[in-house]
C-alpha cells in the first residue's frame, strides 16, 4: 500500500494496526526511506512510493506480492505516476497474477479507470463515514500578510465555538513559525507545528490527542491534507495556499513556488474537520475568489524536474516513454533538459544509453544530482564528505533564521557534521543530528565506509561541482559577491559572506531567478577541482603570443568551461614555425621598429632606394608597406631558433635586406651608390640618399683642397655637400665645389673669420 508521505504511512500502518489488536510491525508493517518495521506475519506493507519503484528495479516480478494499493492517487506525486507506470508495465511484460488498486477521496476516476483498463464493476464508489462540515469564508485583504491573518481567525474560533483542536493549514515552514509567534499568550492552548522535517517524536506529537483541559492547534502544511487524521480536530483554517515544486526549463532548475490551493485540496482539507464529530471550516480567501481556482492540482510530472523520472526509466530498459501509461504526458521541453543534464552527469552517454555511473545513480536513494556526487566521491575516496554534502542538501538546512542572513558557504555545515563539538548560534541540533543519521544511511547504501570521519571539507567544492556541473561560477572581475555562471546567467552571495571573496565556487541552491540568481548554498572550489571535475569538458588551448606586461613572446595555456575562464599558464616558448610566425606578426604589428635599426641598415634602404628611383624597378622595393609584406620572404629566414624580443633585436637588419638583393646587384650597389665618401684626411662620412641629391654634411675646412665635385651612379649624379661651420651650423650647400670656392666662398671666408678668428681661412683653400 503506497502513501505519498512517511508520516502518512506511519499513521495508516498505526492505524490498521490498532484495529487488529496488534503493534505495527506483525500482520501491517511499514517501510520508509529511514524507518522500518516488518516481520515474518507481514501481509500488508505500508510503503512510501519510492520504495515501491526501487523493488521494481530490482524485481519486476514483484515476488510474493498478490496487490498494490496506491492510496490518495489525486496527489499526483512523481513517484505515484511513476510506480503506477511502471507497475502495469510490469504486469503485463511479465503476465503477472498482480491486482492493482488506485483510490482516493477526490480522484478523476474516468481517466484513471482508462489507464489501469477497468471496466465499470471494477469501479467502488465507497461513502465514507462523514460529519456535516459548516464552511465560513473570512477573506483576508490582497496585501495582508498569512501569519496574522490565520492567528486571527484561530483565536476568533477558539472563543466562538467551547470545544474541538484547529488544525491551520500553511504553506511552509517559515509561514507556521511566524504563525506560532502571532499566536503566543493563549491560555490553556497548545500549539505544535506539523511537518515533514520535523523529527517522528515531534510528528507523533502533533497528530496524537491532546491533553485534559487544553485545546490543540496544530499548525501544518499539506501534509495534514490526506491520509492522516489528526485526533481531536473539530476546526480546520485553510490558508487557501500551497508550496509546491515547479521546473523552469528556461533556468533548468526546479524550485518551489507558493500558489493558491485548488479546490479539491480545500475539500480534503476540510474534510480533515469532520473526521470524528461535525466540524467548521474557515477559508481565509472569498467565495467568488474559490471558483476562481482550478479544480485539481496539475500533476507533478507536469511542472518539475523530470531527470529523476528519466533516469529510473532507463533503468527500467524504456527508451520510449510513448510505450508507458502515465495519466499526463511528461512534457518535452522538461525531458529535454532532464536528457540534456543526465548526459552531462555522466548518466547518459552520447548515445543516450545509460552509463556504468547512471546505473550506480539509480541504485542510490536520491536526485541524480546527488547520486552522481555520491558516486564520484566513492571513486575517488571522498564518499563520506559526498554523504555528508547529499544529506545537508537532500534534508531541511541545519541553520535556522531568515534566508538572507543565512552564510551559504556549506563547509559551516559540514563542519558542525563531521565535529560534534562544533557549535554554531543558527544551527538546530536536531536538524544537525538528523542531517548525521541521513548522511550514514546514505553511506550505508553506497558501501562507503565511515569510519575515518572527515578531516578536511576543501573538497566540498569540489564533490558539489560533479552534483551542480551547470552551476560552476566565477567571481566577476574584482567585484565581491558577484559570480558568471557556467551558463552565461549570473549569481551573487552577500558582500560579507565568506564566499564572496572566492575566485570559483559552485552554487547548489539558488532562489531561481534566471539572469542574477541568489546564492543560498554553495562552496569554494579551486582551478585543480574544476579539471578533475570536468577534465573532458575543459576546452584548453595554447597559442604564442606577445605578452604587453613581459613586453615579449610567451607560450600562453588557457583553460576555459564554457564562459568560465579558468586561467591561463605562460611560459618561454620553444622554437617552432608558430613561435617565429608570433614574432613575425609582433614585427608586423609594430609596422617594423621592433627590429634593430642600425646606421648601416638606413642607408641600405635609402641607397636601394635611391637606385630604384634612378634606375628603375628591377630594383627591389624596401619601403615600409613591400617589406611588411614580405616578412616571411625576406626576415623569417634569419630568425633559426628564435624564441622571444631579445632574438628580434639581434636580427641582422641589414644581412636580411641585402637577401633581397641579386648578387650583381650586392656586387654594384657599393660601386653605384657608396655609403661614405672619404674626406682628404681620410675620414669616411656617410652619404646621404634620403633625398633626390645625394648629400654629405661636412665642416667646410675638412673640403679643402678638392675642387672637383664627386659624382655617384658611374659619374651620373653628383654628391651635393652641405658645408658647415666648426660649430656644425651650415653655411652652405652646394654640388658645384669649383664655383663655390671661386664664387661665395670669399664672403663666407669673411664671415667665417669674423666668428671663428682662430680658425684659418685661406683666400684659396
Amino acid at each position: 500500500m503506497l502513501e505519498p508521505r512517511r508520516l502518512a504511512a506511519r499513521a495508516a500502518a498505526k492505524r490498521m494496526a490498532s484495529a487488529l489488536g496488534e503493534p505495527v510491525g506483525q500482520t501491517i508493517g511499514v517501510v520508509t526511506r529511514d524507518y522500518r518495521r516488518t516481520g515474518a506475519d507481514t501481509r500488508i506493507e505500508v510503503v512510501t512510493e519510492g520504495i515501491l519503484t526501487r523493488r521494481l528495479q530490482n524485481d519486476p516480478s514483484l515476488d510474493g506480492v498478490g496487490l498494490v494499493i496506491f492510496d490518495e492517487f489525486h496527489e499526483r506525486n512523481i513517484q505515484g505516476d511513476l510506480g503506477l507506470a511502471l507497475t502495469l508495465d510490469a504486469r503485463e511484460t511479465f503476465d503477472l497474477d498482480l491486482a492493482i488498486l488506485v483510490m482516493s477521496a477526490t480522484i478523476d476516476v474516468d481517466r484513471v479507470a482508462t489507464i489501469i483498463e477497468a471496466d465499470d464493476s471494477a469501479i467502488v464508489h465507497c461513502e465514507g463515514r462523514t460529519y456535516p462540515i459548516d464552511v465560513l469564508w473570512r477573506p483576508r485583504g490582497k496585501r495582508d500578510w498569512i501569519e496574522p491573518a490565520a492567528a486571527e481567525a484561530v483565536r476568533w474560533a477558539l472563543g466562538e465555538y467551547d470545544h474541538g483542536d484547529v488544525l491551520v493549514f500553511l504553506p511552509g515552514i517559515a509561514e507556521i513559525r511566524r504563525t506560532a509567534d502571532e499566536l503566543r499568550g493563549l491560555t490553556a492552548v497548545d500549539v505544535r507545528p506539523l511537518h515533514g522535517s520535523l523529527p517522528i517524536e515531534e510528528q507523533d506529537a502533533a497528530v496524537a490527542p491532546g491533553l485534559p483541559g487544553r485545546r490543540k492547534v496544530v499548525l501544518s502544511t499539506d501534509i495534514a491534507e490526506t491520509s492522516l487524521t489528526v485526533d481531536g480536530v473539530r476546526i480546520v483554517v485553510d490558508g487557501g495556499l500551497v508550496r509546491s515544486p515547479q521546473f523552469d526549463p528556461r533556468t533548468g532548475m526546479t524550485r518551489l513556488i507558493t500558489t493558491s490551493n485548488s479546490r479539491a485540496s480545500a475539500e480534503q482539507r476540510a474534510g480533515r474537520a469532520g473526521r470524528l464529530e461535525p466540524g467548521i471550516a474557515i477559508r481565509l480567501w472569498s467565495r467568488v475568489e474559490h471558483g476562481t481556482r482550478p479544480a485539481f492540482a496539475p500533476a507533478e510530472i507536469t511542472t518539475i524536474d523530470l531527470a529523476q523520472l528519466l533516469l529510473e526509466l532507463r533503468s527500467w530498459g524504456t527508451n520510449d516513454l510513448s510505450t508507458l501509461r502515465f495519466l499526463d504526458a511528461p512534457p518535452e521541453s522538461a525531458l529535454r533538459e532532464a536528457r540534456q543534464l543526465l548526459t552531462m552527469l555522466g548518466a547518459f552517454d552520447a548515445d543516450d544509453r545509460l552509463t556504468a555511473v547512471g546505473q550506480q545513480m539509480v541504485d542510490l536513494p536520491l536526485h541524480p544530482r546527488l547520486a552522481r556526487m555520491v558516486v564520484g566521491g566513492r571513486e575517488n575516496g571522498d564518499g563520506w564528505i559526498a554523504c555528508l554534502l547529499a544529506a545537508l542538501l537532500d534534508e531541511r538546512d541545519v541553520l535556522r533564521g531568515r534566508p538572507n542572513e543565512l552564510p551559504a558557504d556549506l563547509a559551516v555545515r559540514l563542519n558542525l557534521l563531521n565535529d560534534r563539538g562544533r557549535r554554531h548560534p543558527q544551527a538546530s541540533g536536531a536538524a544537525v543530528k538528523r542531517a548525521r543519521d541521513r548522511a550514514r544511511d546514505i553511506a550505508r547504501r553506497a558501501r562507503i565506509d565511515v569510519a575515518g570521519g572527515l578531516d578536511d571539507v576543501s573538497r566540498a567544492g569540489g564533490l558539489l561541482a560533479l552534483a551542480y556541473p551547470d552551476r560552476v561560477g566565477q567571481r566577476r572581475g574584482n567585484s565581491r559577491g558577484r559570480f558568471r555562471l557556467r551558463n552565461g546567467s549570473g549569481a551573487w552571495v552577500a558582500e560579507t559572506d565568506v564566499l564572496a571573496g572566492e575566485a570559483l565556487i559552485v552554487a547548489a541552491d539558488v532562489d531561481g531567478k534566471r539572469k542574477d540568481a541568489r546564492i543560498r548554498l554553495g562552496a569554494a572550489l579551486d582551478g585543480d577541482d574544476v579539471l578533475l571535475a570536468f577534465g573532458d569538458d575543459v576546452e584548453v588551448s595554447a597559442s604564442v603570443v606577445w605578452h604587453k606586461g613581459r613586453n615579449d613572446l610567451v607560450h600562453r595555456v588557457t583553460r576555459r568551461l564554457d564562459s568560465l575562464d579558468l586561467g591561463e599558464v605562460t611560459s618561454r616558448p620553444e622554437p617552432s614555425d608558430a613561435t617565429t610566425a608570433a614574432l613575425i606578426d609582433r614585427v608586423r604589428a609594430t609596422k617594423l621598429k621592433a627590429l634593430t635599426w642600425t646606421d648601416r641598415a638606413n642607408s641600405l634602404r635609402s641607397r636601394v632606394a635611391f637606385a630604384r628611383h634612378q634606375l628603375g624597378d628591377e630594383w627591389p622595393d624596401l619601403g615600409d608597406k613591400a617589406l611588411l609584406a614580405s616578412l616571411d620572404e625576406w626576415l623569417a629566414p634569419f630568425m633559426p631558433g628564435a624564441t622571444g624580443r631579445a632574438d628580434i633585436e639581434m636580427v641582422a637588419v641589414s644581412v636580411a635586406l641585402e637577401s633581397l638583393l641579386s648578387s650583381v646587384q650586392r656586387q654594384r650597389l657599393p660601386q653605384l651608390l657608396p655609403e661614405k665618401y672619404e674626406l682628404p684626411s681620410g675620414r669616411r662620412v656617410p652619404i646621404v640618399y634620403d633625398n633626390d641629391a645625394p648629400t654629405v654634411s661636412v665642416r667646410v675646412q675638412e673640403m679643402y683642397g678638392v675642387t672637383e665635385t664627386p659624382t655617384i651612379l658611374d659619374g651620373k649624379v653628383p654628391v651635393t655637400f652641405a658645408l658647415l661651420s666648426p660649430a656644425n651650423r651650415p653655411v652652405q650647400v652646394t654640388s658645384d665645389l669649383a664655383g663655390f670656392w671661386t664664387g661665395s666662398w670669399a664672403d663666407v671666408r669673411k664671415d667665417m673669420a669674423g666668428r671663428y678668428p682662430k680658425h684659418n681661412w685661406p683666400k684659396e683653400p
